[in-house]
């Protein structure tokens, strides 16, 4: 049975734009805007971290200042600490993304800490955002397999969404950081995890799309993507980007399940990011175009 609606968060903002070359915050506010123009309501803004560490991420403060609080939108933040949460939240923010991997290897490459020292933190992190009233959403990377472990057990992904519950995460999702996961595999994983969860996906090996349509069918109801398909882990050779926001929706659209979001608006989100950044989106709808304002009958 697939949905009536689909809640789809828009990561491309931070996501997306993390790996690429920085783009000053006014043109960053621009792709926002069109974005929110195209019906997006949950949206990642940015990350409050190092401007050494993440160059692209500069300014983030700036962002949020000129996108104030709006009826029915979740403007989210990525934070890796206490301090950045605290940035975050001084900022007006309405959600705090927190992360942390499954795989050892791919965690102390990330974030330069253990899977424990991260849980420390995520924790100190959900203590300060319950305070202020605002959700934590924790993003568990490489659910469906890593590059420096291999597979990844179901009961393990299990284990540390229920360990991040516990230390107070509002909700949690899945990601396949590295583009990794299958059909099958994310088949295993729900059924270890359950359905109430959110799917991150790429497509690294092409499966983004049909990975996602297997989470709808097994109950998946909330999933993250990028505008244009962008995005990428840099701690993983030939990791390619997130699914294609516009992509999804075409698709969705397809399906009869509402996002609330305008394909045509969202692919001229797209070919914006494409001019803002100087070279072509992997995104095809956003070259090819959405199939139903294509048809002529």
């Amino acid at each position: 049975m697939l949905p009536n609606r689909a809640e789809l968060r828009e990561v491309g903002p931070r996501d997306g734009l993390q790996a690429e070359a920085p783009i000053p915050p006014e043109e960053r506010i621009r792709l926002v805007e069109a974005l929110l123009a195209a019906g997006v309501v949950r949206i990642e803004l940015g990350s409050f971290v190092s401007p050494r560490a993440v160059p692209s991420m500069a300014g983030s403060d700036e962002v949020f200042a000129a996108i104030p609080p709006r009826p029915g939108v979740t403007r989210a933040a990525l934070v890796p600490n206490e301090l950045g949460a605290r940035h975050a939240l001084a900022s007006g923010c309405d959600e705090l993304t927190v992360t942390v991997s499954v795989s050892p290897g791919y965690n102390e490459r990330n974030v330069r800490m253990t899977v424990a020292e991260s849980v420390q933190q995520i924790e100190a992190v959900c203590a300060l955002a319950a305070n202020a009233s605002v959700p934590t959403d924790a993003v568990v990377s490489c659910c469906f397999g890593s590059p420096y472990e291999g597979d990844v057990a179901p009961r393990a992904v299990r284990a540390l969404v229920d360990q991040l519950t516990g230390a107070g995460a509002t909700r949690a999702t899945l990601a396949d950081t590295t583009g990794m996961a299958t059909p099958r595999r994310i088949g295993e994983v729900l059924d270890e995890v359950g359905t109430d969860v959110g799917l991150h996906l790429h497509e690294t090996r092409g499966t983004g799309l049909v990975n996602l349509y297997t989470g709808l069918l097994a109950g998946v109801r909330r999933f993250d993507c990028s505008v244009g398909g962008l995005g990428g882990s840099p701690f993983a050779t030939g990791s390619a980007g997130n699914v294609a926001t516009e992509e999804v929706v075409a698709m969705l659209d397809d399906l009869d399940v509402a996002t609330g979001i305008d394909v045509g608006k969202m692919i001229e989100a797209a070919l914006l990011a494409e001019e803002l950044l100087g070279h072509p989106v992997p995104s095809r709808v956003a070259h090819a175009g959405s199939r139903d304002r294509l048809a002529t009958g």
